[in-house]
């Protein structure tokens, strides 16, 4: 994600179309990235893929402590990346973002687009040596569905036929997702769809161990001993604050392929200490990095700029006060200068945002983006005519000038250009007369507390999970995991399940458009900008490779 504006952003956009995404919820970056990562050297012999040295241990920084990197329960780009590297699914997403056979050796597609018969390879085995059955699938995708479990994605299993009954909490219902036997997956859809393959791809469709879940509950995904996958890496060491370390697991159909013996994920929030290790060569890839650095390292080899799916937005709760009211989120909305934050505060090519589904998603027309057919629902470089408009509707919303608004507290993740970022919204606001307080929080104890809806108005972001404009659209369904805004509209519902149930393409994204025209009629979100990727790289690393989705992959890389 990275400069020189107009010629830069043409590069990002061709990208951003070329390129399949594939990523997760929000990441901890600083002003438009995913998380950070990062590669230390140590000593090692052997030939890496691309021939540079299998490195002993490889040191990389992908974040602080996650979340959690339970497949089912994980919704960030940081947890995300680490299960990619212990959990592999029936799909696996290759350099070009395009799904590729993993554990599954062959697919098959009925006529009619809806039933998916996947034949697993006969080599496959968990870290643990026993072996992966398509009865690990059956009950990992009913699992992550079952509203028990409170997964966030649960709704991106509606697409398989049954899954409105597991909704419902129907005694006994089930996915129809059947283990013919023990290497033979048969999965039926509701409706065919164009992104199944790259959801079997996606985290929260890899496959648990049921026996070791019901033997330790949630905690299995907190325990070296118990966090058993079936993926590249398995984890050998686990220091909370510290590093988790991953290990080849040698029972990986693929582990002669592998890069380093170890990556080594050091958790780090803070973007001065990441910068600081990049340069001191204890990482070598870096995904953060503080705002008032970018303008020095722009020009140096290891400063890299990728497109990316996805959008910096602004929650607001729409339970608590005054953002119960339409007219001032569409207030608070319009008095925002996008221009002012991406070439002051962003500087790495971002784009003002006029929408909230990002650009580089195609529409029904393949040579159309979504975005240039759906428009901007305000201008994002009209700042001034903007705020007057803003000015006018809070007066209207009851409060002219600002007078009679409670205290407004706006929080935000640690991080140099989410606080430069809440600073200018704190003054941006402020010309409406908005008292605003700003708070910032550690990574976990944000993601918990924008999820529990204890927020008036917060920073959010979001890249889309795979590449499709309803990745961006249905996490607003009522009571979804992922709808932060606590939002519930019956007619977007309707919408939304309707999207996924029809087989007329045209069709389909005439409502998604629609989907995103309730949006702005509610203004139950504030657009900032659509996001770029910066990240560091070593130039000594090979085969490293990321995706517009926000994913980092070490498993292949080498150091020359």
């Amino acid at each position: 994600m990275k400069r020189k504006l107009a010629l830069l952003l043409a590069v990002i956009m061709v990208c951003m179309i070329i390129l399949p995404a594939c990523g997760t919820k929000s990441g901890t970056d600083g002003t438009g990235t995913g998380t950070g990562t990062g590669t230390g050297t140590g000593t090692g012999t052997g030939t890496g893929n691309d021939g540079g040295k299998a490195v002993e241990t490889l040191a990389v920084n992908v974040g602080p402590d996650p979340d959690t990197i339970d497949p089912a329960l994980n919704s960030a780009v940081d947890g995300g990346t680490m299960i990619n590297h212990a959990f592999e699914g029936l799909m696996a997403l290759d350099k070009n973002g395009v799904p590729t056979e993993a554990q599954a050796q062959k697919v098959e597609v009925s006529e009619d687009g809806r039933v998916y018969t996947f034949y697993l390879r006969d080599d496959i085995k968990w870290s643990d040596g026993k072996p992966v059955t398509a009865h690990d699938f059956v009950y990992a995708w009913n699992r992550a569905a079952n509203p028990e479990t409170a997964a966030d994605y649960a709704y991106m299993f509606d697409v398989i036929e049954g899954y409105e009954d597991v909704a419902n909490g129907v005694a006994g219902a089930k996915l129809n997702v059947v283990a013919k036997d023990d290497k033979t997956l048969v999965v039926t859809l509701v409706t065919p769809i164009p992104y199944f393959l790259e959801l079997c791809a996606f985290p929260a469709y890899m496959p648990v161990r049921q026996d070791i879940i019901e033997a330790n509950g949630d905690a299995w995904a907190t325990k070296v001993e118990t966090y058993i996958g079936n993926g590249p890496y398995k984890i050998t060491e686990w220091v909370p604050g510290s590093h988790i370390t991953m290990s080849k697991n040698e029972h990986y159909y693929n582990v002669s392929k592998l890069g380093p013996n170890n990556i080594k994920f050091v958790l780090m929030d803070d973007d001065v200490a990441i910068l600081n290790a990049f340069r001191q060569g204890e990482i070598l890839f870096a995904d953060s990095m503080p705002n008032d650095e970018i303008d020095a390292w722009r020009d140096k080899p290891e400063f890299n700029l990728e497109g990316q799916l996805g959008t910096y937005y602004v929650s607001f709760n729409v339970t608590k006060a005054p953002f119960d009211n339409p007219k001032v989120r569409q207030a608070f909305t319009l008095a925002v200068d996008r221009e002012f934050i991406v070439k002051n505060i962003g500087k790495a090519g971002q784009v003002p945002a006029g929408a909230f589904v990002p650009t580089g998603l195609t529409d029904a027309d393949p040579t159309k983006e979504f975005r240039e057919v759906g428009g901007d629902y305000y201008d994002p470089y009209d700042y001034e005519g903007n705020l007057e408009k803003a000015k006018q509707i809070l007066a209207e919303a009851g409060y002219p000038n600002g007078q009679g608004l409670p205290p407004i507290e706006y929080i935000y993740n640690e991080g140099t250009g989410h606080q430069a970022i809440g600073e200018a919204l704190q003054d941006m606001w402020g010309k409406l007369g908005a008292q605003v307080t700003l708070a910032s929080q550690e990574w976990n104890t944000f993601l918990n507390t924008r999820k529990n809806g204890d927020y008036q108005v917060a920073r959010n972001g979001w890249l889309c999970d795979y590449n499709d404009p309803i990745s961006m659209l249905d996490m607003w369904i009522t009571g979804g995991g992922n709808n932060d805004a606590q939002w519930s509209n019956a007619q977007y519902d309707a919408l939304i399940k309707e999207i996924k149930t029809t087989t007329d393409k045209n069709k389909r994204f005439e409502l998604m458009h629609k989907a995103e025209d309730i949006i702005f009629d509610e203004w139950m979100l504030c657009p900032i900008y659509y996001y770029v990727d910066i990240y560091l790289l070593n130039t000594k690393v090979e085969g490293f490779y990321s995706s517009p989705l926000g994913f980092k992959y070490f498993m292949y890389a080498s150091v020359k």
